[in-house]
């Protein structure tokens, strides 16, 4: 298995694509989680496919390396990058669940609150038509 292989499957497995890391049964997860997997995953690749093009294009400036400083030297750019992405996207998906609550909360409020105006709505203009009925009888 190369290098660029297994970097790829152990970020994947230790979270970088999905919630709790690894590849689970197709039974066990709702198709958009399934989705959601495969997407991560793909993203992760191009992810580690840039860092790779970065690299090399970084090493390309660097003609007096040998093969093998080269490689050493992509290997640990791809490396730094692959921590600074996955650092970065730990706090995308935090700040995200913190907005997806914080928006849930909010949208929870509003219901309640259109439901307490439909309510107070049906109740005035059930009054309303109480209060008509009975001025109408006794006339």
């Amino acid at each position: 298995m190369s290098e660029r292989t297994r970097m790829g499957e152990d970020m994947w497995k230790a979270g970088g694509a999905g919630k709790g890391g690894g590849m689970r049964r197709a039974a066990e997860m709702p198709l958009d989680q399934d989705v959601n997997e495969i997407e991560g995953f793909l993203l992760w690749e191009a992810e580690k496919d840039r860092a790779r093009t970065r690299a090399e294009a970084f090493c390309a400036g660097l003609p007096w390396l040998t093969d093998t400083q080269r490689r050493e030297v992509e290997l640990r750019y791809c490396q730094d990058q692959r921590d600074t992405s996955q650092a970065y996207l730990e706090r995308i998906a935090t700040r995200s669940a913190a907005l997806r609550t914080e928006y849930e909360g909010v949208y929870r409020a509003l219901r309640r609150r259109l439901i307490t105006a439909l309510l107070t709505g049906t109740v005035a203009v059930a009054v309303l038509v109480a209060m008509t009925a009975v001025g109408m009888s006794t006339r």
